[in-house]
């Protein structure tokens, strides 16, 4: 019986080695497809995640603060509500008095007399209150009081009318100037007492990384941002009412001068008219 040859043919040797090198071929492209696809999965698992909220925004400030950051907060939110209120209302004041100004330049002066365009003007009027003023006094220029001249009488009556016009324009500007000297150190008193707690607790944790620093620290400066914030409007509003109450005051003693002089030539009747 012949003997089996122990060694494979040649087609078989050359068909078990192009196998070989086919299956060494694959194992780095399947290598080189495997990062990809994790990388494809990692992107579409993060685009189906849900967004995160910011940790390090107001509502964290608010939600990790005591009470007396809160307070701090309150009261700046309190001051910029106050200080837009008063900027808005003296706005509409000084474009009212504006308005009145140019009726009383259109109505008052054509009158006959000085009781007459007094009536013409609307009521609240600065220049209908100064015109009643004046009337006032020449009618009270009696007993004691007749013992003054009546030119100085006159002019002190119109005198105390015009300051209390301008007193009344005034009103509200005290608080603007408190608001923009006061905010930024009340901001800044909020920051330190942040830093203060942030610093306490990064001691007892024992910790000092970037992430344990950097959240309260912020929120402690959002402080700072929120004082100025308060402030530069505050100072802005407050320069630029005084530069238009000057001018509504023009207005005001430029009317009185005028109706000065008309009472002056009016004499005592001015009263009786």
């Amino acid at each position: 019986m012949p003997a089996l040859p122990l060694t494979p043919s040649r087609p078989t040797c050359r068909a078990g080695r192009t196998l070989a090198a086919a299956a060494l071929l694959a194992l780095p492209l399947a290598a080189l497809a495997q990062p990809g696809a994790e990388a494809a999965s990692a992107a579409a698992s993060a685009a189906a995640a849900p967004a995160l909220d910011n940790p390090y925004g107001l509502a964290s400030l608010w939600a990790g603060s005591d009470g007396i950051a809160k307070g701090v907060l309150l009261m700046m939110a309190l001051m910029s509500v106050g200080s837009w209120y008063i900027l808005i209302v003296k706005l509409l004041e000084q474009a009212r008095i504006g308005r009145q100004a140019r009726e009383a330049q259109a109505h008052f002066w054509s009158a006959g007399s000085v009781a007459q365009g007094s009536t013409a003007l609307s009521a609240g009027s600065p220049f209908r209150f100064i015109a009643e003023s004046a009337l006032e006094a020449t009618k009270k220029h009696e007993g004691l009081l007749g013992q003054i001249d009546l030119n100085e009488w006159v002019t002190m009556s119109l005198q105390r009318a015009i300051d209390r016009v301008g007193s009344r324009l005034q009103d509200g500007l005290a608080f603007l100037a408190t608001v923009g000297s006061t905010a930024p150190f009340v901001g800044l008193f909020g920051t330190v007492w942040g830093i203060y707690h942030a610093l306490t607790a990064i001691g007892v944790a024992g910790q000092a990384s970037i992430d344990k620093v950097a959240g309260p620290v912020g929120e402690s400066l959002i402080m700072t941002a929120i004082g100025l914030a308060v402030a530069v409007p505050a100072v802005l509003g407050y320069n630029w009412l005084v530069r238009r109450n000057k001018g509504a005051m023009d207005e005001v003693r430029a009317f009185g001068a005028d109706l000065h002089a008309v009472l002056l030539a009016s004499g005592p009747r001015a009263g009786r008219d």
